[in-house]
């Protein structure tokens, strides 16, 4: 059975950092792209950040390029996300997944609030 278990969310204020891991199991992780989504309340997931299987390649949307850092742990089988400078926009759960069209089943994923 295909699992994902999203921590590290919490409270911070605007400015500080938090840390995201994803661990994954139930599948051949390090053998999939894999990225970090967010949802706003009451919207769609949105891709955040994607890395390539070896991790030599990342991709991140504008909004957080330059604060946030994807990474993973084949042999750990976890996905983080390093994030830094955080604004309240960036408010929202996060969640990993395969960076694909064909996604897996979603884990709960974890809550960052942004707020002073």
């Amino acid at each position: 059975e295909v699992q994902f278990v999203e921590s590290g969310g919490g409270l911070v204020q605007p400015g500080g950092s938090l840390r995201l891991s994803c661990s994954a199991s139930g599948f051949s992780f390090g053998t999939y792209d894999m990225a970090w989504y967010r949802r706003f309340s009451g919207q769609a997931r949105e891709l955040v950040a994607s890395i390539s299987r070896s991790g030599g390649s990342t991709t991140y949307i504008d909004s957080v390029k330059g604060r946030f850092t994807i990474s993973r742990d084949n042999a750990k089988k976890v996905l983080y996300l390093e994030m830094n400078n955080l604004k309240g926009d960036d408010t929202a759960v996060y969640y990993c997944n395969r960076a694909s069209a064909v996604k897996y089943l979603w884990g709960q994923g974890t809550q960052v609030t942004v707020s002073s």
